[in-house]
């Protein structure tokens, strides 16, 4: 069974917010932060992972991340402050 990811980046607390999907979410999120992938995350320094839930397939995941880029910006705060209020890294806790 494969294992996809939908997540959301941010600058800093509360500051801009990049929604994506991955299979890979370590390797992805590494990406970002490394500046490897040219674009918007690299530009405006998008690279604390603050919220991320999984999915079992990928249809799903690609649903909700459409749904969630759609969402306005008070939700998806929302959304992280709700198991994340203090808009802790999560990356670390990833990688051990």
């Amino acid at each position: 069974m494969s294992e996809y990811y939908v997540y959301i980046l941010a600058s800093k607390p509360r500051g801009t917010l990049y929604v994506g999907m991955t299979n890979d979410l370590v390797k992805r999120v590494h990406q970002h932060r490394s500046d490897l992938i040219e674009g918007f995350t690299k530009r405006y320094g998008v690279h604390l992972l603050v919220y991320c839930e999984q999915c079992t397939d990928v249809s799903g995941a690609i649903w909700r991340e459409k749904r969630l880029k759609k969402w306005n910006r008070a939700w998806k705060i929302r959304l992280i402050e709700s198991p994340n209020p203090e808009w802790f890294d999560l990356y670390p806790g990833l990688i051990g």
